[in-house]
């Protein structure tokens, strides 16, 4: 209850709050029982307190101080890594675009569909030491273009 008081400070959402740690607990003791406890315990309570900020969305202000002490990392990035992560994907779908034709369709199966390489070899009536070949070459000219000719010389 002192961690529940510590670090959600509306007196309204605490007797929630340990309800939901007693039945985590509870469904987890059912499986196995925790060893040692304590840990768990508290472990499941930061758990719950976390899983309430996310689902709230609104934080209250008592409880911004001791966000950093949970470790919850921000779900929506801000608006210069929105703007960094835009660039990222220009600059990535440009140097897909200057791929081979066959290496750019491989790659394309494997990272973008999640395509065994069985399934692309298959898709493209090749084989599967052909697909294996494609992605290679695929991947490095891509690593080549954003990272620079330096990342093929260090990589084997």
């Amino acid at each position: 209850m002192s961690f529940l008081h510590r670090y959600w400070k509306n007196e309204s959402d605490i007797a929630d709050l340990k309800q939901d740690v007693y039945l985590k607990i509870y469904e987890a003791a059912k499986t196995k029982r925790p060893d040692p406890v304590k840990p768990f315990l508290l472990t499941v309570a930061r758990n719950v307190v976390i899983d309430k900020v996310r689902k709230d969305q609104v934080v209250p202000i008592e409880a911004m101080g001791d966000l950093e002490a949970l470790n919850i990392a921000a779900d929506t990035p801000g608006p210069d890594r929105q703007v960094q992560s835009r660039e990222e994907l220009r600059r990535l779908q440009s140097a897909i675009e200057r791929l081979p034709a066959r290496y750019r369709e491989a790659v394309i199966l494997a990272q973008v569909e999640g395509l065994s390489g069985p399934e692309i070899a298959q898709r493209m009536g090749i084989t599967r030491s052909a697909v294996s070949h494609y992605l290679k070459r695929g991947l490095r000219s891509l690593a080549d273009m954003l990272y620079g000719e330096q990342f093929s010389r260090r990589t084997p």
